[in-house]
Protein backbone atom coordinates (compact mmCIF):
# COMPACT_ATOMS: atom_id res chain seq x y z
CA UNK A 1 0.00 0.00 0.00
CA UNK A 2 2.36 2.46 0.96
CA UNK A 3 4.20 1.33 -2.02
CA UNK A 4 1.43 2.63 -4.40
CA UNK A 5 0.88 5.79 -2.29
CA UNK A 6 4.58 6.33 -2.99
CA UNK A 7 3.49 5.91 -7.22
CA UNK A 8 0.45 8.00 -6.83
CA UNK A 9 2.35 11.01 -5.04
CA UNK A 10 5.28 10.88 -8.04
CA UNK A 11 2.41 10.59 -10.77
CA UNK A 12 0.65 14.03 -9.16
CA UNK A 13 4.13 15.68 -9.83
CA UNK A 14 4.44 14.22 -13.41
CA UNK A 15 1.00 15.06 -14.75
CA UNK A 16 0.47 18.33 -12.35
CA UNK A 17 3.18 21.45 -13.11
CA UNK A 18 1.31 23.13 -9.87
CA UNK A 19 2.23 20.80 -7.20
CA UNK A 20 5.21 21.87 -5.24
CA UNK A 21 5.59 19.38 -2.56
CA UNK A 22 4.96 16.02 -1.34
CA UNK A 23 3.07 17.08 1.71
CA UNK A 24 0.96 19.39 -0.78
CA UNK A 25 0.08 16.71 -2.56
CA UNK A 26 -0.68 14.27 0.20
CA UNK A 27 -2.81 16.50 2.27
CA UNK A 28 -4.89 18.83 -0.79
CA UNK A 29 -5.10 16.49 -3.95
CA UNK A 30 -8.92 15.24 -3.55
CA UNK A 31 -8.42 12.58 -6.82
CA UNK A 32 -5.63 11.03 -4.82
CA UNK A 33 -8.02 10.66 -1.71
CA UNK A 34 -10.57 9.33 -3.78
CA UNK A 35 -8.37 7.07 -5.38
CA UNK A 36 -7.04 5.81 -2.09
CA UNK A 37 -10.27 5.15 -0.50
CA UNK A 38 -11.53 3.37 -3.73
CA UNK A 39 -8.80 0.63 -3.37
CA UNK A 40 -9.80 0.40 0.16
CA UNK A 41 -13.25 0.03 -1.00
CA UNK A 42 -12.37 -2.37 -3.83
CA UNK A 43 -10.43 -4.37 -1.90
CA UNK A 44 -14.11 -5.06 0.41
CA UNK A 45 -16.00 -5.40 -2.91
CA UNK A 46 -13.71 -7.86 -4.77
CA UNK A 47 -12.00 -9.64 -2.01
CA UNK A 48 -14.13 -10.08 0.87
CA UNK A 49 -17.25 -9.63 -0.81
CA UNK A 50 -18.79 -6.61 1.38
CA UNK A 51 -20.76 -5.05 -0.72
CA UNK A 52 -22.65 -2.59 1.47
CA UNK A 53 -19.04 -1.88 3.51
CA UNK A 54 -17.29 -1.16 0.20
CA UNK A 55 -19.83 1.29 -0.90
CA UNK A 56 -20.13 3.32 2.20
CA UNK A 57 -16.34 3.88 2.21
CA UNK A 58 -17.20 5.39 -1.40
CA UNK A 59 -20.27 6.93 -0.20
CA UNK A 60 -17.81 8.86 2.08
CA UNK A 61 -14.95 9.42 -0.47
CA UNK A 62 -18.12 11.52 -2.40
CA UNK A 63 -19.04 13.51 0.33
CA UNK A 64 -15.22 14.58 1.10
CA UNK A 65 -13.82 14.62 -2.76
CA UNK A 66 -16.77 15.18 -4.78
CA UNK A 67 -15.65 12.05 -7.02
CA UNK A 68 -17.77 9.38 -7.24
CA UNK A 69 -15.94 5.81 -7.82
CA UNK A 70 -17.91 2.94 -7.63
CA UNK A 71 -15.90 0.25 -5.73
CA UNK A 72 -16.53 -2.79 -8.32
CA UNK A 73 -15.03 -0.74 -10.96
CA UNK A 74 -11.38 -2.02 -12.15
CA UNK A 75 -8.78 1.15 -12.24
CA UNK A 76 -5.16 0.53 -12.94
CA UNK A 77 -1.72 2.27 -11.80
CA UNK A 78 -0.87 5.49 -12.04
CA UNK A 79 -4.33 6.73 -11.78
CA UNK A 80 -4.51 10.65 -11.68
CA UNK A 81 -7.93 12.74 -11.09
CA UNK A 82 -6.83 16.75 -11.90
CA UNK A 83 -8.91 18.72 -9.84
CA UNK A 84 -11.92 16.00 -9.54
CA UNK A 85 -14.77 17.78 -8.96
CA UNK A 86 -17.96 16.08 -10.64
CA UNK A 87 -16.53 13.06 -11.75
CA UNK A 88 -18.60 9.45 -11.92
CA UNK A 89 -17.37 6.34 -12.50
CA UNK A 90 -19.59 3.70 -13.17
CA UNK A 91 -19.51 -0.26 -11.93
CA UNK A 92 -18.36 -2.17 -14.95
CA UNK A 93 -15.91 0.47 -16.06
CA UNK A 94 -12.42 -1.07 -16.33
CA UNK A 95 -9.18 1.70 -16.44
CA UNK A 96 -5.94 0.65 -17.56
CA UNK A 97 -2.54 2.44 -16.59
CA UNK A 98 -1.32 5.94 -17.00
CA UNK A 99 -4.84 7.36 -17.55
CA UNK A 100 -5.39 10.71 -17.11
CA UNK A 101 -9.61 12.10 -16.43
CA UNK A 102 -10.02 16.23 -15.22
CA UNK A 103 -13.17 17.20 -13.36
CA UNK A 104 -16.79 16.85 -15.06
CA UNK A 105 -16.15 13.40 -16.61
CA UNK A 106 -18.75 10.60 -16.24
CA UNK A 107 -17.54 6.99 -17.27
CA UNK A 108 -21.53 5.88 -17.44
CA UNK A 109 -23.81 3.09 -18.36
CA UNK A 110 -26.49 2.60 -21.02
CA UNK A 111 -28.22 -0.39 -20.28
CA UNK A 112 -30.66 -1.75 -17.32
CA UNK A 113 -28.73 -5.48 -17.93
CA UNK A 114 -26.60 -6.55 -14.99
CA UNK A 115 -23.79 -7.14 -17.87
CA UNK A 116 -20.61 -4.84 -19.03
CA UNK A 117 -22.39 -1.38 -19.41
CA UNK A 118 -19.49 1.15 -18.56
CA UNK A 119 -16.82 1.77 -20.63
CA UNK A 120 -13.23 0.86 -21.12
CA UNK A 121 -10.05 2.76 -21.11
CA UNK A 122 -7.04 1.76 -22.23
CA UNK A 123 -3.26 2.65 -21.00
CA UNK A 124 -2.52 6.29 -21.67
CA UNK A 125 -6.15 7.45 -22.20
CA UNK A 126 -6.58 11.65 -21.27
CA UNK A 127 -10.47 12.54 -21.15
CA UNK A 128 -11.10 16.18 -21.05
CA UNK A 129 -13.15 18.28 -18.42
CA UNK A 130 -17.07 17.94 -18.81
CA UNK A 131 -16.56 14.62 -21.27
CA UNK A 132 -18.95 12.03 -20.94
CA UNK A 133 -17.68 8.24 -22.39
CA UNK A 134 -21.09 6.31 -22.04
CA UNK A 135 -21.75 2.60 -22.63
CA UNK A 136 -19.49 -0.59 -22.92
CA UNK A 137 -17.27 0.70 -25.23
CA UNK A 138 -13.42 1.01 -25.90
CA UNK A 139 -11.26 4.05 -25.79
CA UNK A 140 -7.72 3.02 -27.41
CA UNK A 141 -4.69 3.68 -25.90
CA UNK A 142 -2.65 6.81 -25.98
CA UNK A 143 -6.27 8.64 -27.48
CA UNK A 144 -7.59 11.75 -26.19
CA UNK A 145 -11.04 12.89 -25.54
CA UNK A 146 -11.83 16.80 -25.97
CA UNK A 147 -13.73 18.90 -23.26
CA UNK A 148 -17.49 18.47 -23.25
CA UNK A 149 -17.60 15.66 -25.87
CA UNK A 150 -19.79 12.54 -25.74
CA UNK A 151 -18.72 9.68 -27.01
CA UNK A 152 -20.38 6.58 -27.48
CA UNK A 153 -18.47 4.60 -29.99
CA UNK A 154 -15.71 2.66 -29.87
CA UNK A 155 -12.34 4.98 -30.52
CA UNK A 156 -8.89 3.60 -32.32
CA UNK A 157 -5.86 3.40 -30.60
CA UNK A 158 -3.79 7.30 -30.74
CA UNK A 159 -6.94 9.14 -31.71
CA UNK A 160 -8.40 12.75 -30.88
CA UNK A 161 -12.07 12.82 -30.33
CA UNK A 162 -14.45 15.72 -29.92
CA UNK A 163 -17.76 17.01 -29.86
CA UNK A 164 -21.28 15.52 -29.68
CA UNK A 165 -21.33 12.44 -30.71
CA UNK A 166 -17.93 12.53 -30.20
CA UNK A 167 -15.89 11.77 -33.38
CA UNK A 168 -12.19 11.15 -34.35
CA UNK A 169 -10.54 13.84 -35.88
CA UNK A 170 -7.17 13.24 -35.47
CA UNK A 171 -4.31 10.68 -34.58
CA UNK A 172 -2.17 11.34 -31.81
CA UNK A 173 1.56 10.86 -31.17
CA UNK A 174 2.51 9.41 -27.47
CA UNK A 175 0.68 11.47 -25.03
CA UNK A 176 3.09 10.36 -22.19
CA UNK A 177 6.81 10.06 -22.17
CA UNK A 178 9.05 9.58 -19.21
CA UNK A 179 5.31 9.36 -17.29
CA UNK A 180 4.23 13.45 -18.21
CA UNK A 181 1.69 13.83 -19.99
CA UNK A 182 1.11 16.36 -23.15
CA UNK A 183 -0.83 19.44 -21.37
CA UNK A 184 -1.72 20.73 -25.27
CA UNK A 185 -4.83 18.71 -24.76
CA UNK A 186 -6.82 21.96 -26.19
CA UNK A 187 -5.02 22.16 -29.08
CA UNK A 188 -7.84 20.12 -30.65
CA UNK A 189 -9.57 20.04 -34.68
CA UNK A 190 -12.85 21.33 -34.94
CA UNK A 191 -14.96 19.48 -37.27
CA UNK A 192 -17.74 21.69 -37.30
CA UNK A 193 -16.02 24.41 -38.99
CA UNK A 194 -14.22 22.30 -41.52
CA UNK A 195 -17.53 21.08 -42.68
CA UNK A 196 -18.74 24.50 -43.02
CA UNK A 197 -15.40 25.62 -44.47
CA UNK A 198 -15.55 22.87 -47.09
CA UNK A 199 -19.40 24.41 -47.70
CA UNK A 200 -18.43 27.72 -48.32
CA UNK A 201 -16.00 26.25 -50.54
CA UNK A 202 -18.19 24.23 -53.05
CA UNK A 203 -20.96 27.54 -52.87
CA UNK A 204 -17.94 29.53 -54.17
CA UNK A 205 -16.86 26.78 -56.87
CA UNK A 206 -21.09 27.16 -57.48
CA UNK A 207 -20.93 30.88 -58.28
CA UNK A 208 -17.90 30.42 -60.29
CA UNK A 209 -19.81 28.02 -62.35
CA UNK A 210 -22.85 29.86 -62.78
CA UNK A 211 -21.20 33.59 -63.69
CA UNK A 212 -19.39 31.14 -66.50
CA UNK A 213 -23.27 30.84 -68.30
CA UNK A 214 -23.99 35.16 -67.84
CA UNK A 215 -22.77 37.77 -69.88
CA UNK A 216 -20.39 40.46 -68.26
CA UNK A 217 -23.55 42.69 -66.73
CA UNK A 218 -23.29 46.54 -67.44
CA UNK A 219 -24.53 49.83 -66.40
CA UNK A 220 -27.19 49.60 -63.38
CA UNK A 221 -27.21 45.94 -63.53
CA UNK A 222 -23.23 45.56 -63.09
CA UNK A 223 -23.65 48.11 -60.18
CA UNK A 224 -26.14 45.58 -58.41
CA UNK A 225 -23.88 42.67 -58.96
CA UNK A 226 -20.81 44.71 -57.48
CA UNK A 227 -23.13 45.20 -54.42
CA UNK A 228 -24.00 41.92 -53.73
CA UNK A 229 -20.96 40.47 -54.36
CA UNK A 230 -19.71 42.73 -51.70
CA UNK A 231 -22.08 42.10 -49.37
CA UNK A 232 -21.53 38.31 -50.02
CA UNK A 233 -17.95 38.26 -49.13
CA UNK A 234 -18.60 40.87 -45.91
CA UNK A 235 -20.84 37.93 -44.75
CA UNK A 236 -18.30 34.77 -45.72
CA UNK A 237 -15.90 36.76 -43.89
CA UNK A 238 -17.51 37.40 -41.14
CA UNK A 239 -18.65 33.27 -40.98
CA UNK A 240 -14.97 32.43 -41.49
CA UNK A 241 -13.86 34.34 -38.69
CA UNK A 242 -16.11 32.70 -36.39
CA UNK A 243 -15.63 29.26 -37.60
CA UNK A 244 -11.73 30.71 -36.66
CA UNK A 245 -12.73 31.36 -33.05
CA UNK A 246 -12.41 35.23 -33.90
CA UNK A 247 -13.87 38.35 -32.59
Amino acid sequence: MMKMIKEDIRTAFDRDPAARSSWEVLTCYPGLHAIWMYRLAHHLWAVFGWRWLARFVMHLARWFTGIEIHPGATIGRRFFIDHGMGIVIGETTEIGDDVTLYHGVTLGGTTWEKKKRHPTLLDGVIVGAGAKVLGAITIGKQSRIGANSVVFRDVPEHSTVVGIPGTVVATTESLIEDGKINLDHHLLANPVSEALGHVLKMIDDVNARVDTFHPKPEGEEADTVDELDKDRLSEQEKLERFLGGGI
